[in-house]
């Protein structure tokens, strides 16, 4: 099997647990850095791997676009293309349809998006996603889904919903044709309890190796997203691993492994240390404040990241002022170094039994 899932400790709701893919071993719960053009932003593979990540995203449209199908495919896959030995995930393609929407045709077949690159349109339908993610050679791949827009009305929610389900049937059938590459399926059902339940069960019916919650994290309060995480989570399966998509805030992460989520990914952690905002056990911190202009204290005195073993929070500021790039690398590296450490503490504190007071530490700091 492509996948294997071991579940070493559950605590109340919250997992610990062990994923075995062909290029390594995940443990879980983990965040995983968002690489959408074959790169995590400002950051070598290397680099990485000394902060601990254990497992990447890539984008099967984006790849799919630049640098094509047959690129990769000559390189034998993404692992081999970007130097990265160790797993990938890819997303389907499913959240352009969500995000693309200018020109944005969905039919039965599949969708018709407009590139973001030069304007060309582009039929992306279950088949072709599977032949993208097939070429590109991630350890697991995402069933193509119709990811609706917050507040959606109920009939649109139904319409995406049996796109969905019949999208995941196509998805399951054309990657089985193709490899033994392990396929995770999708929840959605919009913000409505009974359709998440019916996504929930008409997904978790297939023979997909671990099951997704999408549609949410998408523009929605925070307390929706939280709810409806809670009420579809007890629809899927204990023996497969769970993974939420798009949680990147150290808050939303404690708050979902509680409610017995597996794996998460964002590109917040990035996008923010790119404006200048560090992650730390102590909430959020603004570099480019005067305050740090005479400060030579690190980020984090209690962090072992390279930044922070090296370099003072007055040159980062000063960087930042200069708008040299090495600032938003520095800051990339800490705020990735924090995501891990978050995430290994999370573990650990699973195993012994005290995740609930690393929770509560976490939501004192991140409001």
């Amino acid at each position: 099997m492509a996948l294997k899932f071991e579940l070493i400790k559950v605590l109340g709701k919250a997992r610990r647990g062990r994923i075995y893919l062909p290029h390594g071993i995940v443990e879980t719960p983990t965040f995983m850095p968002v690489g959408t053009n074959a790169n995590v932003k400002l950051m070598t593979p290397k680099e990485l791997e000394e902060v601990g990540a254990q497992i990447i995203l890539g984008n099967a449209f984006h790849l799919y676009l630049k640098p094509g199908m047959e690129v990769l495919k000559f390189h034998g896959g993404i692992n081999n293309f970007i130097g990265w030995h160790k797993p990938v995930l890819t997303d389907s393609g499913g959240f352009q349809v969500f995000s693309l929407r200018e020109g944005r045709k969905v039919t039965d077949e599949g969708v018709l998006i407009k590139s973001p690159l030069d304007g060309s349109k582009h039929m992306i339908t279950p088949e072709l996603s599977m032949e993208i993610q097939n070429a590109i050679n991630s350890d697991i791949v995402m069933a193509f889904d119709y990811c609706a827009e917050p507040g959606i009305e109920y009939d649109k929610a139904v319409r995406a919903l049996e796109l969905t389900t019949k999208w995941a049937e196509r998805s399951l059938k054309r990657i089985r044709e193709l490899s033994d590459q392990a396929i995770f399926g999708i929840v959605q059902g919009a913000f409505f309890h009974d359709l998440r339940e019916r996504s929930a069960r008409e997904i978790t019916s297939m023979e997909f190796d671990g099951f997704a919650i999408g549609g949410l994290s998408v523009g929605e309060e925070y307390d929706i997203t939280l709810k409806m995480t809670e009420f579809t989570v007890p629809f899927l399966p204990e023996n497969k691993p769970r993974y939420f998509m798009g949680a990147g805030s150290p808050k939303l992460i404690v708050d979902l492994v509680y409610n017995g989520v597996d794996i998460f990914d964002s590109v917040l952690p990035t996008r923010v240390a790119r404006h200048g905002q560090a992650l730390t056990w102590i909430g959020k911190l603004n570099i480019r404040a005067a305050k740090f202009k005479f400060d030579k204290s690190p980020i984090e005195e209690t962090c072992t990241c390279y930044t922070c073993k090296n370099f003072s929070r007055s040159y980062i500021r000063h960087l930042f002022d200069r708008r040299e790039v090495l600032g938003q690398i520095l800051l990339t590296i800490h705020n990735l170094h924090f995501m891990m450490d978050l995430s290994k503490k999370i573990r650990d504190s699973i195993e012994e039994g005290t995740f609930e007071k690393l929770r509560g530490e976490v939501l004192k700091h991140y409001d």
